[in-house]
């Protein structure tokens, strides 16, 4: 009776899962363009000044029309208003949209690794996964790790986490864990532990007897 009770407790003490590092966030109003982020310009009816354009290891962006430019180490807003000043005042009436993207790897039990842009204030982790067409069947968006320069930052978070919190950095590796095996293994472990009780029922209705 003793051992089959202890038996169960382990398995209980097993199934919890340890609990998730404290991580420091990043307030998304901080948010500074770094070398390797991409800026994405779209001007109505100018395709010749619409793309992507990313930021080189010096901090300058090179733009059509404008040329150029030192963004780094300045608060996105104050570089956006900037750049619509520049904007408006070589073109009559543009529209334009100016959206800031990391660049960062999609890795692991992903269906598609690879390199990504996304969005470092809208976006979450969940929605870097997607851009890799999800996790594989054994993928576990609640063991994500990042690591930067071959070390690893952040690790055991989840996938609801916005990107602006975690400091995202362009050059990224976001790597998705392997589920544990005792959640991949899941309906043999519940049909253990049922025919373990059932056996427990048993010993304890002859014991009674």
């Amino acid at each position: 009776m003793s051992l089959i009770r202890y038996f169960f407790i382990l398995l209980i003490l097993a199934a919890v899962p340890a609990p998730a590092e404290t991580q420091s966030v990043q307030d998304p109003e901080e948010l500074l363009l770094m070398p390797g982020d991409i800026l994405r310009v779209v001007v109505w009816r100018e395709p010749d000044l619409s793309g992507d354009f990313q930021v080189d290891q010096d901090g300058t962006l090179v733009l059509p029309l404008l040329g150029k430019l030192l963004v780094t180490d300045r608060a996105w807003n104050i570089v956006k208003d900037d750049l619509m000043q520049d904007y408006l005042r070589d073109l009559r009436n543009p529209s334009i949209e100016l959206t800031p993207f990391r660049s960062v790897y999609v890795l692991g039990e992903v269906n598609l690794p690879g390199r990504y842009n996304v969005h470092p204030t809208d976006d979450n982790l969940a929605g870097a996964v997607s851009l890799a067409s999800g996790v594989t069947p054994d993928g576990d968006v609640t063991n994500m790790r990042i690591v930067r320069d071959g070390v690893i930052i952040l690790d055991g978070i989840a996938g609801e986490q916005r990107l602006a919190e975690l400091g995202i950095r362009s050059g990224d590796q976001l790597f998705i864990g392997r589920r544990g095996w005792l959640d991949r293994n899941s309906t043999f472990i519940a049909s253990a532990v049922l025919s373990l009780a059932s056996i427990a029922v048993a010993l304890l209705t002859t014991g009674g007897g």
